[in-house]
C-alpha cells in the first residue's frame, strides 16, 4: 500500500469513529501537531503512523485488524473500567468496596451506556 493510500485509511477510520484530531492525539499519545502533519501526508516517524494506526485497529499498511464495533466496543470497556475503578476507589476509601459482581455490573453498565445510551457521544472523549 502507497503511504497516500495509508494516509487516506486513517483519515477514514477517523471520520467513521467520529474522533477528533485533539482526541486522536491525545489517546494515541502523539501530538496534535503531529497528527495533522500525518492526516496532511507531511514526514512524520515510522512510531508516529504506527502509534495511530494501532490505535484506529490498524495494521502498519492500513489494513483492518479490529472492526469498527470491535474497536468501539475494546474503548467502551476501557472507559468503563477507569469509571468504576473511581467508584470503587471511592467506595474502599468509605469502607464500602463493592462486591465483584456488583463491580461487573456497573462495568457492563457502563459500556451498555458508553454504547448506545446518552454517553455514546463521549466514547472517543479522551
Amino acid at each position: 500500500m502507497k503511504r497516500l493510500e495509508l494516509i487516506n485509511q486513517i483519515i477514514a477510520r477517523k471520520e467513521q469513529l467520529g474522533i477528533t484530531v485533539e482526541n486522536l492525539a491525545k489517546l494515541s499519545g502523539v501530538g496534535v501537531r503531529t497528527i495533522n502533519r500525518l492526516l496532511k501526508n507531511e514526514d512524520v516517524k515510522l512510531s508516529t503512523v504506527e502509534h495511530v494506526t494501532n490505535f484506529l485497529g490498524l495494521d502498519f499498511a492500513g489494513n483492518e485488524q479490529l472492526s469498527l464495533s470491535a474497536l468501539k466496543k475494546q474503548r467502551a470497556h476501557e472507559k468503563a473500567l477507569f469509571l468504576a475503578s473511581i467508584v470503587q476507589g471511592t467506595s474502599t476509601l468509605e469502607m464500602q468496596g463493592l462486591e465483584d459482581e456488583s463491580l461487573s455490573k456497573i462495568i457492563s453498565m457502563y459500556e451498555k451506556e458508553f454504547l448506545s445510551g446518552s454517553y455514546k457521544d463521549t466514547l472517543w472523549v479522551a
